[in-house]
């Protein structure tokens, strides 16, 4: 049996903004002896706000671990980081937003393209998922079409995890072990 926080193969880490999905994440990776942390986002130096965020987790992360900036080229960042390193990709929505401007036959094969590459992968991958969905709908058309996607990949990814985590409140919740999977 494989302790609830040591990473094996796919684990999902979702919650809501503020709830301590990274700082799970991190630790949950933390037991692999080499690891890459892939940031999906842009940098956005511009935005002081988002600064003091990425300062803030690159001050927690261990300094010997490696950095992949992809800005939504999230499977060319899978296919550059080392195998013999665990993965930590924070977050989804880098890549969801990165892509809301391709068609759905586009989309589809990115995803398909992403799900490939993480099966292929050796060591643990840990994923930091935003959950969408929570709160007030979105008002705008890009809203509700990142809100939709992030949704269904956050499923296809579940289908193929090994784990998956809702982190709430600074509290994780193995729902492998809480929840049964509903029907597709």
């Amino acid at each position: 049996m494989v302790a609830a926080d040591h990473p094996e193969g796919l684990v999902l880490v979702s919650g809501p903004s503020r709830g301590g999905k990274s700082r799970w994440a991190e630790h949950l990776v933390s037991v692999c002896s080499e690891v890459t942390y892939i940031a999906t986002s842009p940098s956005l130096p511009g935005d002081a706000a988002w600064q003091e965020r990425l300062r803030l987790h690159r001050d927690r992360r261990p300094a010997n671990w490696s950095l992949l900036e992809c800005e939504g080229q999230l499977t060319a960042a899978l296919q550059k980081a080392p195998q013999t390193h665990g993965l930590l990709i924070d977050a989804l929505g880098g890549f969801t937003a990165a892509h809301l401007q391709t068609d759905e036959q586009e989309w589809d094969a990115l995803q398909i393209e992403l799900l490939t590459s993480l099966k292929q992968r050796q060591e643990p991958v840990v994923i930091v998922i935003e959950e969408t969905g929570w709160g007030v709908v979105p008002s705008t058309a890009i809203g509700g079409l990142f809100r939709d996607r992030q949704g269904a990949l956050a499923q296809r990814l579940a289908s193929q995890a090994n784990r998956s985590w809702l982190v709430v409140q600074g509290r994780a919740l193995d729902l492998h072990a809480l929840g049964q999977a509903v029907p597709l």
